[in-house]
């Protein structure tokens, strides 16, 4: 009997993506001039972008709002029902308001859309119908596919929203490419979570100025092994006359070399040389995958002229959740 129903399940479920993919295919179809017209009107506002709707039509239109939000166009969401006890003032000449409605009657927006016409503010409609009331205000129509829901009922929100949801995930790949948008501006817009820690530089976590192991390259074992146990990092960096660096020693090399003859070499006789090294705009992303690479656990950071400006363990990936 199990078996039997996980059967059925997985069938209902096979059905259910089929359903959703076919809607896809059918939305592909559907592009056309309005979409880069709708990017253009969009990334020449000088205001923001309002994303509305009624339903599950206004909680994809959050998702969409987020998105834009998190890569560099200003959006926000305005309910409907708000908009239409003050929320209005929220809107400007400047502004793009992007409505959303399955079927383009959903008689919560009819405030919002008699506002856009009043004010001649712009309006983006997403609807399956261009003949419907949203269809006929908005400047721009960008349709949905008239594809049947999975929903076996026929009535839930299903496909329809799946097409929704793609398609502001397509203005939002476009207007990150139009603008160039950076992952450096996406980190200053997201400094929290796992996106933030992966997002850091390495000049972000880096151990500098004096808790930087640095000697110059004539220090002898003893001054190597004070340094590196009082940083506590495993590691001491060597910099020539000019301050350049020039060699690494680490607890591992000290420890291959135990049974030789310390009492008389200098950093320059055990060091390792031209060590491997990172820049400080490098992404910690960056800096784990040449560390685990390279099997290393430590890497000093330089800047233009080899001069050392920090370094950074594995340890400091780990607490930071980029490792």
């Amino acid at each position: 009997m199990i078996n039997k129903l996980q059967n059925s399940d997985i069938l209902t479920a096979i059905k259910t993506i089929d359903t959703e993919i076919g809607a896809l295919d059918e939305l592909k179809n559907l592009l056309d001039d309005n979409l880069t017209k709708a990017l253009d009107i969009i990334q020449q506002a000088k205001g923001k972008v309002i994303l509305t709707g009624m339903g599950k039509s206004g909680h994809i239109a959050k998702k969409i709002a987020a998105s834009l939000a998190s890569t560099g166009t200003p959006s926000f969401f305005m309910h409907p029902a708000e908009a239409s006890h003050g929320d209005l003032g929220m809107v400007t000449n400047d502004d793009v308001i992007i409505a959303i409605s399955n079927s383009g009657e959903s008689k919560e927006l009819l405030d919002i859309l008699n506002y856009s016409k009043r004010f001649g503010i712009k309006l983006i409609s997403i609807t399956k119908n261009p003949d419907s009331s949203l269809g006929r205000a908005g400047n721009i129509i960008l349709k949905l596919p008239n594809s049947i829901e999975a929903c076996p009922l026929g009535l839930a929100p299903t496909s329809s929203t799946t097409a929704t949801l793609v398609l502001g995930d397509i203005l939002t790949v476009g207007l990150i490419e139009r603008n160039g948008f950076s992952a450096s501006q996406f980190n200053q817009r997201h400094p929290g979570g796992k996106l933030g820690s992966i997002l850091q530089k390495v000049k972000d976590v880096m151990h500098k100025n004096d808790e930087m192991p640095l000697l110059n390259d004539d220090a002898d074992i003893n001054a190597i092994i004070l340094e590196m146990t009082s940083k506590r990092l495993g590691c001491v960096g060597f910099i020539d006359d000019s301050g350049k660096l020039v060699g690494m020693f680490t607890d591992g090399d000290l420890r291959r070399c135990i049974n030789s003859d310390l009492k008389r070499v200098t950093a320059k006789d055990i060091m390792t040389k031209n060590p491997i090294t990172v820049g400080g705009e490098l992404f910690l992303t960056e800096a784990i995958k040449i560390m685990n690479e390279k099997k290393i656990t430590n890497i000093f950071v330089v800047d233009d002229s080899s001069r050392p400006i920090g370094t950074i363990h594995i340890h400091d990936l780990l607490t930071k959740g980029a490792a």
